[in-house]
C-alpha cells in the first residue's frame, strides 16, 4: 500500500485508502507542512491516517487551492514525473513551486548587487527591443512550424530558475507534439545531458531551427518576465537537474541564461553533466559585467554558423 505524509508539529502520515483503485504519482510522496509552505519528499513515517484526496488529482488541486500554502518545495530525490505533476498542479492553483536545493552565498547578485542591477536592466531593455525588431522573423518561424507539422507553435517545459524556483521556459516547438511522453524511451540510460544528435522526434523545420538556435528566441519573453537572463548558466530541465550531484546542487540557485559559458565554449560537444555544472559554477564565481558582454559577442558567430548545435 502506498503512503503520503503531511508534517505539522509532529509527523502524520496520510495513507491512501485501500478501496481507491487507480494509482497516482501523488500517493508516492510525503508532505511536510509548515506555516505557508509545503515540502514534498519521498520519505514516510509510522503514524497513519486515511486521506483519499491524495489519490485524486482534482481533489488534491482543490485542497491546495483552498489551503493557506503559498510555496511548495520539491525534493530533488523524487523522480521527474512526480516533479512535473506537482509543478503542474501548483501552476494550476497559483502556488509558487521550487526545487528544494541547498542555499548559496556565492551568487553575483549578493556580492556585486549594483553591477547585477545594471545587468538586469540591460537584460530587460535588450529583450524588449529585440522582440520588437525580430517580430517579422518570429511570425515567419511560427508560420513554418504550423505548415511543417501538427501541434502548438510554442513548446513550454518546466526548468529550474533563481533560488530553485521552477518556471516554464518558452521555445519554438522543434519536435513532434508528443515528444515529451517519449523522452525517456528515446534517451534510454544516457548518462550525460539528455541531448541526442539524431533525435527521431525532431521535425524537419525543427532541425533547422535548432542548428541556428532560432528555437530559443521566445526565451526573450522569459527574460522580460525576470525568469532568465541573456547570459547565465544553462536552464536545467527537471530530468537533468535531479541527476546533479548533491554537493553541486547549490548551482541550481543561479538565474539561468539564454546563452552562457557552456554554449560559447563546447556547446553540444560537451554533454558530461558534472563538467557542465562545474563550468557554470566557475562562471558564477568569476562573474563580471564585461565577461557577460564577451559571452554575447562570442555567441553571435556560434549562432550564425550553427556551430555545435543540434
Amino acid at each position: 500500500m502506498t503512503t503520503s505524509t503531511i508534517l505539522l508539529k509532529t509527523p502524520i502520515v496520510f495513507q491512501v485508502p485501500s478501496s481507491t483503485s487507480s494509482p497516482s504519482v501523488f500517493d508516492r510522496c510525503a508532505l511536510m507542512w509548515e506555516q505557508d509552505s509545503l515540502t514534498v519528499t519521498s520519505q514516510s513515517f509510522q503514524q497513519k491516517v486515511d486521506v483519499p484526496a491524495l489519490k485524486n488529482q482534482a481533489w488534491l488541486q482543490d485542497c491546495l487551492m483552498r489551503s493557506p500554502i503559498q510555496k511548495v518545495y520539491l525534493d530533488p530525490k523524487i523522480d521527474d514525473s512526480m516533479l512535473k505533476a506537482w509543478a503542474d498542479i501548483c501552476h494550476a492553483t497559483g502556488k509558487q513551486v521550487y526545487l528544494a536545493v541547498p542555499s548559496s552565498s556565492d551568487l553575483p547578485q549578493q556580492w556585486k548587487p549594483w553591477h547585477w542591477r545594471v545587468k538586469r536592466l540591460a537584460d530587460w531593455l535588450t529583450a524588449t527591443v529585440s522582440l520588437m525588431i525580430l517580430s517579422p522573423l518570429l511570425l515567419l518561424i511560427a508560420a513554418l512550424i504550423r505548415m511543417d507539422s501538427s501541434g502548438p507553435i510554442f513548446f513550454q517545459q518546466w526548468r529550474v530558475g533563481y533560488q530553485g524556483r521552477l518556471f516554464r521556459i518558452i521555445k519554438f516547438r522543434s519536435m513532434r507534439s508528443n515528444a515529451e511522453s517519449q523522452h525517456h524511451q528515446v534517451m534510454g540510460k544516457q548518462g550525460g545531458l539528455h541531448k541526442l544528435q539524431d533525435d527521431p522526434r525532431v521535425t524537419g523545420v525543427g532541425r533547422w531551427l535548432r542548428k541556428f538556435s532560432l528555437d530559443e528566441l521566445p526565451q526573450l519573453i522569459n527574460v522580460m518576465r525576470g525568469e532568465m537572463s541573456l547570459v547565465g548558466p544553462r536552464p536545467w530541465a527537471l530530468y537533468d537537474a535531479i541527476r546533479i550531484r548533491p554537493e553541486l546542487q547549490q548551482r541550481l540557485n543561479a538565474l539561468p541564461g539564454i546563452t552562457g559559458a557552456w554554449q560559447v565554449s563546447t556547446r553540444s560537444n560537451e554533454l558530461d553533466l558534472y563538467a557542465v555544472t562545474c563550468r557554470d559554477l566557475a562562471y558564477l564565481q568569476q562573474w563580471r559585467l564585461w565577461k557577460d558582454l564577451n559571452v554575447l559577442l562570442l555567441t553571435l558567430p556560434k549562432v550564425l554558423f550553427g556551430t555545435g548545435a543540434y
